[in-house]
């Protein structure tokens, strides 16, 4: 018989995905445990299998999939794997659902962060590769990706929409696009499936190019970017999340190989957008008028803003946008107007190379001493060390 718990210890040292053992539900090894002498038992209990392999999804940036080994009482657990780039905030959710003690915490960062950035698609493959390395067999994809996971419940209708996409059948209409995105921009994705299953999949652009396989490519690229400038940001979603997420789907795009691969994840895209604008949504307790000035000074940190700005945006008056501010955030609208400034900067010195006198200077900052010195109270590097050292603060 197989050794298992000596593959999953390679499967983690070769992918870096971790990989745990489990015999009648419970667990007798673990990635993480063997790393950080911790292993959350309760964790498994979340993971019930519908079929085999079968995804566990614990939110919409973790994920997770389990494989039965046939015969046996064993089960292997994949992950967890992340759809974006790990974050401190990621790390806290991840360590609050698992029960792990504060004391763990630098170490399960350094594990979580050096576990790859996969896709949903991507994560099926491996769960695919695992089931047939186990059983001897290769797992049936319908029953695979009938799981409700956004993109992957009608796996049929999207080969055969691609297919049609192929032959050029499908013509691309206004009204459809618009509901689509309307669909996106309320988050809601019980009424996105459902706005599917009453309409044909019309996402055709006339030529995008001249082979059907970079057609499908441009034409899931030219949709990322309506997702997320027509849905998804005036839905609510931050406009660095919604830009990374379509950076982040066209490299997967460019990856795959065959048409069928491009129409799952286009559909997965569109869920995955649908479902985090919802998540975007504003908190209860936050007034519209909040919510229109937050906006507003997103939209601005590269403009000198005062209260009487943010006041004026609204037609209201400085104190009742220091009330309002004070009463549902519990900040100062400078400390807001700040923050978002900061959070700006951060993705600048993450996915730029401008110097930090251009960051300063672009985010109207007095000096650049000024900006290093908030810079560092607020993450507790400079921007520099923070640049140098793997660009990992949320």
């Amino acid at each position: 018989m197989m050794d298992y718990i000596a593959f999953c210890r390679n499967w983690f040292a070769a992918t870096r995905i971790p990989a745990d053992l489990l015999l009648d539900g419970r667990p007798v090894y673990s990635s993480l445990g063997d790393t950080v002498n911790y292993a959350p038992s309760l964790l498994y209990e979340l993971f019930p299998m519908t079929h085999n392999p079968s995804f566990c999804t614990m939110n919409s940036d973790i994920d997770y999939g389990r494989i039965h080994i046939d015969d046996t009482a064993y089960d292997i657990i994949l992950g967890p794997v992340f759809t974006v780039p790990v974050t401190d905030e990621l790390v806290r959710v991840y360590m609050n659902e698992l029960m792990l003690p504060l004391s763990l915490r630098q170490q399960v960062e350094d594990v979580l962060y050096a576990i790859p950035v996969i896709s949903h698609n991507q994560l099926g493959q491996n769960m695919a590769l695992v089931y047939q390395c186990v059983n001897g067999k290769e797992a049936d994809p319908a029953a695979l990706y009938d799981d409700g996971q956004t993109g992957f419940s009608h796996e049929a209708q999207q080969l055969e929409r691609m297919d049609r996409l192929e032959s050029g059948d499908i013509h691309n209409t206004y009204l459809f696009e618009i509901g689509m995105y309307e669909c996106i921009k309320s988050g809601q994705t019980e009424r996105l499936r459902s706005y599917f299953e009453q309409k044909a999949m019309n996402l055709y652009e006339g030529s995008l190019a001249a082979s059907p396989l970079r057609h499908a490519k441009n034409l899931l690229i030219e949709s990322a970017s309506k997702c997320a400038v027509i849905g998804a940001i005036p839905g609510g979603m931050d406009v660095d999340k919604a830009y990374q997420l379509t950076e982040y789907y066209i490299r997967e795009c460019e990856r795959l190989t065959s048409i069928e691969a491009v129409g799952s994840l286009m559909y997965s895209m569109i869920f995955d957008f649908c479902q985090r604008t919802g998540e975007s949504k504003i908190p209860p307790g936050i007034s519209s008028d909040t919510s229109t000035c937050m906006n507003f000074i997103r939209s601005h940190v590269n403009q000198p803003l005062s209260v009487g700005d943010v006041a004026a945006h609204i037609h209201r008056s400085e104190s009742y946008i220091m009330k309002k501010f004070q009463s549902e955030l519990g900040i100062h609208v400078g400390a807001f107007i700040m923050r978002c400034r900061l959070e700006e900067a951060r993705s600048m010195l993450i996915y730029t190379e401008k110097s930090l006198a251009e960051i300063s200077t672009y985010l109207c900052f007095s000096s650049q001493s000024y900006f290093q010195n908030v810079f560092k109270k607020q993450y507790g590097l400079t921007p520099m060390q923070f640049r140098r050292s793997g660009r990992r603060i949320s």
